[in-house]
């Protein structure tokens, strides 16, 4: 009797410590005093040490325009659009949304899970890329380690289209 309820109270510490590793963004949008604002288009993805796109994580931009419309302007996102983005049709189940508007944001990537499940250990970027129409550029390159070995914060600032930019990984 002792042996099935040892059994039975140890398969939760076993199946928590198979989950895989996690992976989120923490993602700040400036309100800038312009005149003409418009939110910026977002892409979030993740390199292999030498700059190959091995998972697109995040595509935020005007989807609600008539006959994917929004979809145009996703060439100004000049790299994220000329390594993957040209090869995707759009909306990207999983990782197309709808832009945001100024303020912090947390990206969370549960369509990413089974790419990230089969990472091998090693050094990736996860990078960052807005633009804004009538506005700026920007792209940002954050190195984690996967999988972590502890939770970790990467953080990173933007200087124009992009504020505070924060990598979280849990183990």
């Amino acid at each position: 009797m002792k042996l099935r309820y040892s059994i039975a109270l140890s398969l939760p510490l076993m199946s928590a410590s198979a989950m895989a590793a996690e992976l989120a963004l923490k993602l700040e949008i400036p309100q800038l005093n312009v005149a003409e604002y418009h939110r910026p288009y977002v892409a979030v993805w993740l390199e292999s040490p030498d700059q190959k796109v091995l998972s697109n994580l995040a595509v935020l931009y005007d989807v609600k325009k008539k006959e994917n419309g929004g979809a145009k302007y996703l060439k100004d996102m000049r790299q994220w659009w000329r390594k993957s983005g040209r090869d995707v049709a759009m909306p990207l189940d999983g990782v197309s949304g709808a832009t945001r508007a100024p303020g912090e944001h947390t990206l969370t990537f549960p369509g990413a899970k089974a790419a990230l499940d089969k990472l091998p250990a090693g050094e990736y970027q996860v990078v960052v890329e807005a633009v804004r129409e009538a506005g700026g550029r920007e792209l940002l390159r954050l190195p984690i380690q996967w999988p972590p070995k502890s939770n970790q914060s990467i953080p990173a600032r933007g200087k124009e289209e992009l504020a505070a930019v924060a990598v979280q990984l849990k183990p």
